[in-house]
């Protein structure tokens, strides 16, 4: 499918004159996609990202690549507060229940492959809103195939580890929690099994430890990941 251009009002710029270094990706849980573009580009809504892309794989650019869209809300990765001003936002049309289907999968690689060439973006800083928001947000959820990115080296999957500590290895590879948050722990755990265990249940165990350990290990959050 084609690309299409549909300016969104919903922008400004990046502070402090910040690079794009991150990519988030959403789903709409809208409808269609047609009611998700209404809303990105309603001035009253104060919501945008710099693409959406529906279910038959049109791409619809709603902000240039160079500005702040407002996708990301409050949340962190790792040291970064303003995750707005620090990524690309992607929204995907699904209502977080169904599967994501192929030609919008298709048509996210070739964005992604585009996004994270022209801005230098490793691919363990492509995340969910779920993984920067975990107390808030579980988009795109357990349907999304975060494995098949990563095997296009366009994200980032697990290999196993030996144990390690859950929580630490959290930090460090860039889940937070806002202080004050009703279990904290319990949230990131959720996002992590959003992302990497969706089939996993239960309190945290040692298989959450081993994945998690491998993470932080190889892909710390803010640092050059070692070279082997």
């Amino acid at each position: 499918m084609g690309k299409l251009t549909h300016p969104s009002p919903n922008f400004g710029d990046r502070r402090g004159g910040v690079r794009p270094d991150m990519i988030v990706i959403h789903y709409t849980a809208m409808a269609t996609a047609q009611d998700a573009l209404e809303r990105l580009c309603d001035p009253v809504a104060e919501v945008s990202a710099h693409y959406l892309i529906d279910a038959d794989g049109t791409l619809c650019q709603l902000v240039d690549e160079d500005k702040r869209a407002w996708h990301a809300g409050a949340g962190a990765w790792g040291g970064v507060t303003d995750v707005n001003s620090r990524s690309i936002g992607i929204e995907l049309a699904n209502n977080g229940l169904t599967p994501f289907s192929e030609p919008q999968m298709a048509a996210l690689e070739r964005l992604l492959a585009g996004i994270m060439a022209r801005w230098s973006i490793r691919p363990e800083r492509v995340i969910g809103h779920s993984d920067m928001a975990p107390t808030r947000k579980g988009d795109p959820g357990a349907r999304f195939d975060w494995r098949r990115l990563a095997r296009l080296g366009l994200s980032v999957w697990p290999a196993g580890a030996r144990v390690g500590d859950f929580a630490a290895d959290a930090k460090a590879f860039g889940y937070t929690a806002p202080e004050g948050a009703c279990d904290p722990d319990g949230a990131v755990l959720n996002a992590f099994r959003l992302r990497f265990r969706p089939w996993a249940s239960g309190p945290l165990d040692d298989a959450d430890r081993a994945i998690m350990h491998d993470l932080a290990r190889r892909f710390p959050v803010d640092r050059t990941p070692p070279s082997t």
